[in-house]
């Protein structure tokens, strides 16, 4: 079992940093009232060969959404971590919770990784009242998800957040 895991958006380098120190250009960042946008090429990844992300820290999540590759289409539209984000001046820092939800718009949003979450806080990686609140904050966006015909924008536009991505190329 691992400690939760911190990434690092620094919007004034252009970078994103993730858990193991790796530092990776970021092609665009865009701050909003509500969250930080980050846009980056994945190199070298099989699977994916583009990520895009919304920090929304005052809903304790973290919208992706990645640009497969050819044979690694998941089944999902949506990958949303439940973490806490805090800012430090120009830096966006990211602590995960270790609950995800995957969300296919218009079918479901399931909580996952949830032994991952029980392993975490059994050994006190997660506070109990840090582990209550990802709870809380997993649930609160499935039901939210769930009224809204399981359309992540839909709810997110109810609350005032809307969520703009980039063109993808025709193909």
């Amino acid at each position: 079992m691992h400690p939760p895991k911190i990434t690092t958006f620094d919007v004034p380098r252009r970078v994103n940093i993730d858990t193991k120190g790796t530092v990776r250009p970021v092609d665009e960042y865009r701050e909003t009232p509500f969250g930080l946008y980050m846009s980056r090429a994945m190199v070298n990844r099989p699977t994916a060969h583009w990520v895009e992300s919304w920090l929304l820290p005052g809903l304790g999540l973290c919208v992706t959404d990645w640009w497969w590759n050819p044979g690694h289409a998941r089944e999902q539209d949506f990958y949303l971590d439940v973490c806490a984000i805090e800012r430090d001046g120009g830096r966006w820092v990211l602590t995960d919770h270790y609950l995800d939800i995957v969300v296919r718009n218009g079918q479901d949003a399931r909580v996952i990784d949830v032994d991952e979450f029980v392993a975490a806080v059994a050994l006190g990686l997660l506070t109990p009242t840090v582990a209550e609140e990802a709870m809380h904050t997993a649930y609160r966006a499935v039901d939210g998800i769930a009224a809204h015909g399981h359309d992540l924008d839909a709810w997110l536009g109810g609350l005032g957040v809307t969520l703009t991505w980039r063109e993808r190329p025709p193909g």
